[in-house]
């Protein structure tokens, strides 16, 4: 039995924004401007027009050349600085013009997530760090659909292989599971595979991952014909250590012979890592500490057997819990009534449920929504009145008013979360939600609250809300929970759709149903408002942003450690 805490998401937010099938750039004025190479020779229009699509599919060109209908016109000017870009990117002679060797690049085999993750950025290093990573080293990771062209036994060497990669030169480790949620997912696929970034068929596009923020996943097209120890077809090993490293976090880098250039070199029997790699994931994880003697060879899989859960007969049978949160050290909790229980990969663990009060001194029962800020305090929610632990130690004066420490907020709420899209604070009660921002006065605008339907297929009324590790975001009613993909800001369609039960991939119930739930939440009625959307997705400014050195993926302002205080 396992937990969807880590996730399982067929459809969620990658490193970048597919532009395949969504790209229909109708450049009014590219039949009028003359691009002239150095030849003298215009490219066809047919060449500029795939020429622009790809360099805006990997981030040399303005997002908003995507919409068609937004009336964008290309100046030259613009157009040039985007050859030059690339072309000084890959290592080409920097002409900015559109010419017969960067043409020929642009038809390489590649990786399909962007070159440049965000506009305006500038590399300080020849590696590139996207700005988001695990908060654990002992990652888990599972393959749920093999190449349909390769042995399975054999897949699952090449991939731990690659994966060794990476665990050489740092203390992450990677293991291998055949069920349940993990933390990285390996698909391959055909075409379109539900994450709007269909694959091309062979060539072009070899495969793409998320970053860590969006959950780390990897996909490869399944139309390549994969190789292993071969010249022939496209090396497996090569092209997945790759793809992995973008799953740790590492962006591409511009130094050619680096394995995170996202230009496909061909098989190397002689492989090894960069340098420009080394530096990079190793800035991202630190410098390897730990010498296995006596360690399974790196080149196998290891398989994990899961643990024992402790079922509670009680919570399965009423799973609609008060709230759920992680503490600073990484704990899952949830809490019911007086009680809580710590939650495991498989479920309760052993030993719960407990009291609260003996855990969290003078803290009461029955609360109404917890989180844990980026200064490490966790923050407990109860009618009018708020408390903050430092672990399990109550900070002194406390409770406090609600009103006193979070302005603007109202009692009662339903539940509360830190969102990873922008670092801030998210309440929810009934049908409305408002964000909490303490570095801003005041700290929630007058546009709130806004109504709980723009977060799209959330019901209102929820009993709980967490912002999990892996950067996505769960919230649970009655006994279900929705899983909701914050790239698409909708609930992820997914295989059992949701909501699912919270007892069986929660609290590790094993005769608790699997499958979709229904009928237990009604949704809003509220029209949804795409502008509040955009408002809740874009304040942040970016997406993907730096991490902070506590090594948590949320960005939050540094200003606010005791911003309650400050305020009172």
């Amino acid at each position: 039995m396992s937990l969807d805490i880590l996730k399982n998401i067929s459809s969620r937010s990658m490193a970048f924004v597919g532009l395949r099938s969504s790209l229909r750039i109708l450049w009014a004025a590219a039949t009028a401007m003359v691009f002239l190479t150095r030849s003298s020779a215009a490219p066809a229009f047919g060449e500029t027009n795939k020429a622009m699509m790809y360099l805006a599919q990997y981030g040399y060109l303005s997002p908003s050349v995507r919409n068609p209908s937004s009336g964008h016109i290309m100046d030259e000017g613009s157009w040039r600085r985007a050859i030059s870009e690339f072309q000084s990117f890959a290592g080409l002679n920097n002409t900015g013009e559109l010419d017969e060797e960067t043409v020929q690049l642009m038809s390489l085999p590649r990786c399909g997530v962007k070159d440049k993750v965000g506009f305006g950025e500038s590399r300080a290093k020849r590696y590139a760090l996207q700005g988001s990573r695990w908060r654990v080293k002992n990652l888990t990771y599972k393959i749920s659909k093999y190449p349909s062209r390769l042995n399975r036994a054999e897949v699952d060497t090449e991939l731990a292989k690659a994966f060794s990669v990476w665990s050489d030169y740092t203390d992450l480790t990677f293991t291998q599971k055949r069920s349940g949620q993990v933390h990285i997912e390996i698909r391959f696929e055909k075409g379109e595979h539900g994450d709007g970034d269909p694959f091309d068929g062979p060539g072009g596009t070899l495969a793409h991952a998320y970053f860590p923020v969006y959950g780390g996943d990897a996909h490869f097209d399944d139309a390549e014909v994969w190789s292993i120890n071969s010249r022939r077809g496209t090396n497996l090993f090569q092209v997945a250590a790759h793809e992995f490293g973008h799953s740790l976090g590492l962006s591409h880098s511009d130094v050619r012979s680096a394995l995170m250039a996202p230009f496909y070199r061909g098989y190397d029997p002689a492989f090894q890592l960069d340098q420009d790699d080394i530096q990079g994931i190793q800035a991202l994880y630190g410098h390897k500490t730990q010498i296995d003697i006596g360690a399974p060879n790196p080149t196998l899989p290891r398989i994990t057997t899961p643990q024992p859960s402790a079922e509670d007969p009680a919570l399965c049978s009423d799973p609609n819990i008060d709230t759920i949160f992680n503490s600073a050290d990484g704990a899952t909790f949830v809490f019911k009534g007086d009680h809580y229980w710590r939650l495991t990969e498989n479920g309760v663990a052993a030993g719960y449920p407990r009291l609260i009060s003996r855990a969290w001194p003078e803290l009461p029962g029955n609360i109404d929504a917890a989180f844990t800020y980026k200064n490490g305090k966790t923050y407990f929610f109860k009618g009018s009145k708020y408390w903050r632990y430092n672990g399990q130690k109550m900070d002194g004066d406390y409770p406090k008013d609600i009103s006193e420490g979070f302005t603007g907020i109202p009692d009662n709420i339903d539940a509360a979360l830190v969102w990873s899209g922008n670092g801030k604070i998210y309440f929810y009660k009934g049908s409305k939600f408002w964000r909490f921002d303490p570095a801003q006065r005041p700290p929630v605008k007058a546009t709130y609250p806004k109504p709980l339907s723009n977060w799209e297929g959330i019901p209102d009324n929820i009993n709980a809300a967490l912002q999990y590790t892996n950067g996505y975001t769960y919230f649970f009613k009655g006994g279900s929970y929705w899983r909701f993909n914050d790239r698409t800001f909708s609930v992820d369609t997914d295989n059992p759709a949701f909501p699912r039960s919270t007892a069986y991939w929660w609290l590790g119930c094993s005769s608790a149903p699997r499958g979709t739930v229904g009928g237990n939440a009604r949704l809003s009625d509220a029209p949804h408002s795409d502008e509040d959307v955009g408002d809740i997705l874009f304040d942040a400014g970016r997406f993907g942003p730096p991490e902070t050195s506590e090594g948590s993926l949320v960005p939050l302002n540094e200003e606010w450690v005791d911003y309650d205080e400050r305020t009172g």
